[in-house]
C-alpha cells in the first residue's frame, strides 16, 4: 500500500513539474526586412492568422533556420520567460514542426 502511495505521489509530482507551453501556428513571410531594435537589423515578418497583416519579429525562433524566398507555416511552442533581458522579448518561440514551406504565399 505504501509503495502505491509513493508511486502515485511521484506521478503527480512529475506531471505538475513539467513546464507548460502553448502551441500556436505562426506564418513567416518570404523575405526579411530592415528594422531597428537596439540597432539596425533584419527582421522576419510574422503573423499568427493568415488574414492578419505582417508584423516585424525582432527575435529568433529556436530550432528554425529562415531561408529567403520561402513562406512558412510553422507550429511553434510559446513560452513566457520570467526574467528576459531588457532588450529581448518576454516570449520565447521554439519550432515544433514546419507545417508548410512554399515559394508562394500560404493561406
Amino acid at each position: 500500500m505504501k509503495l502505491e502511495n509513493i508511486l502515485f505521489g511521484l506521478i503527480v509530482l512529475i506531471t505538475f513539474s513539467c513546464s507548460h507551453t502553448d502551441a500556436t501556428t505562426m506564418y513567416i513571410a518570404n523575405e526579411q526586412v530592415d528594422c531597428v531594435g537596439v540597432s539596425p537589423q533584419k527582421c522576419m515578418q510574422i503573423k499568427f492568422n493568415s488574414l492578419d497583416d505582417w508584423t516585424f519579429y525582432y527575435g529568433q525562433i529556436e530550432g528554425f533556420t529562415f531561408e529567403t524566398g520561402y513562406y512558412y507555416k510553422l507550429s511553434v511552442s510559446k513560452e513566457t520567460m520570467a526574467n528576459p533581458p531588457a532588450d529581448a522579448s518576454s516570449i520565447k518561440y521554439t519550432l515544433v514542426e514546419i507545417l508548410e514551406k512554399s515559394t508562394t504565399a500560404i493561406d
